[in-house]
């Protein structure tokens, strides 16, 4: 078993090594690696991750928030998902993996 992707997937395994705790803390606060890691590829992929995670968890707490009933019995579930998608993404980054998190990881926010 690589503890890297293989080298055709556009990353460099000491940018990996170097900025794996940064993609680790993108997943809890998105900012930190477009301040600290803005030159690593690894980092701002896990940032972009991060940050939709982060759009999508704010928008789901406002409207599903809003809507009673219906939305107060969903909501805990909804965030319950997104917390599963959290842990992924912090177990991808960890394992020096750039995989796309399920449903969100489509979209690039980031550039």
């Amino acid at each position: 078993m690589q503890p890297y992707p293989p080298a055709d997937n556009g990353y460099d395994p000491s940018d990996i090594e170097a900025n794996k705790g940064m993609a680790i803390i993108a997943y809890i606060l998105f900012f930190v690696p477009l301040i600290a890691a803005k030159h690593s590829r690894f980092a701002m992929y896990h940032a972009n991750q991060g940050l939709t995670l982060f759009l999508l968890f704010a928008l789901c707490n406002v409207v599903l928030g809003i809507l009673p009933i219906i939305g107060w019995f969903l909501l805990p579930l909804v965030n319950l998902a997104l917390v599963i998608l959290m842990i992924l993404g912090i177990v991808n980054a960890a394992q020096g993996q750039a995989k796309p998190l399920p449903v969100i990881g489509a979209y690039t926010l980031l550039k």
